[in-house]
């Protein structure tokens, strides 16, 4: 399971509110976009659920747990700007995560862990599409093949949850809808969780099951560090997209979606997107 539930979430920096009373709950499976205009916290959100920062106040669950306070193997994340190691090839960034994890102070793996290991990094570079890119360094890849790469350095440790803040929004559209493809596929595969952020309304609506906007319900220019952002529309795609269910609607599928939306303060349904 991977259900996360956020309950009456605040952050605060100082005198400064950033985000105000959030409450969530995303399914197990469920792969949410989140949206809304620069600067309304989608990503101090992400990161809060990433463990690298802290809600003031509020709690965020786990599957029943609190998150814990730090980055952990259970949430993989893949940002805008290429998180891979410059000086490791293709499969030794694959690797890196299962060596530190097996021997944190040596970081190596040996024996018939370690052949264990490589079988498994070579099957997701193969995956991801990077086959033959195994010695390759990061400098040597394209911009897509470098996000493949992030790809699959989040999922050599089977995460829970998959962050993803903005990570295709660098790609030229070509590129870009060959990386939603392989998403898709990937959510479709996995057990796998997914909260994206994104600015691209399309984007969200091609891989999500759910969007879900920010926005600051009160924007006083004077005023405007004492209000946070908060959840203010809700919507659900129709058809539903549901991950390992073998249907027209599968991941694969592209086509026009309508939506069944609301907003947290009870509006009339969006109807069709």
């Amino acid at each position: 399971m991977s259900e996360l539930r956020i309950e009456k979430v605040w952050k605060e920096y100082g005198d400064q509110i950033v985000l105000e009373d959030v409450s969530l709950t995303v399914d197990s499976r469920a792969f949410v976009a989140l949206v809304g205009p620069s600067g309304c916290g989608k990503s101090t959100f992400l990161r809060m659920l990433l463990g690298q920062e802290q809600p003031t106040r509020g709690n965020i669950l786990l599957d029943g747990a609190a998150l814990p306070s730090e980055p952990g193997a259970d949430r993989g994340v893949v940002f805008q700007r290429y998180s891979v190691f410059p000086h490791l090839t293709v499969l030794g960034n694959v690797l890196l995560g299962k060596e530190l994890t097996a021997s944190r102070y040596k970081a190596r793996l040996f024996g018939a862990a370690r052949r264990s290991a490589l079988d498994e990094a070579r099957q997701l570079i193969a995956e991801v599409g990077l086959a033959g890119a195994e010695n390759k360094y990061p400098a040597q890849l394209s911009g897509g093949m470098q996000q493949r790469l992030a790809l699959a350095q989040a999922l050599i440790m089977r995460p829970k949850v998959l962050l993803l803040d903005e990570p295709f929004g660098a790609l030229d559209p070509g590129i870009r809808a060959e990386i939603h493809t392989l998403m898709k596929r990937l959510w479709h595969e996995t057990q796998m969780t997914v909260v994206m952020v994104t600015h691209d309304m399309r984007e969200a609506f091609t891989l999500a099951t759910r969007v879900v906007a920010f926005e600051r319900r009160r924007d006083r220019p004077e005023e405007k560090e004492r209000y946070g952002a908060t959840i203010t529309k809700d919507i659900s795609i129709w058809p539903p997209r549901i991950a390992g269910a073998a249907s027209i609607f599968s991941p694969d599928r592209d086509g026009p979606v309508t939506s069944l939306g609301h907003s947290r303060d009870d509006l009339a349904p969006l109807g069709d997107i």
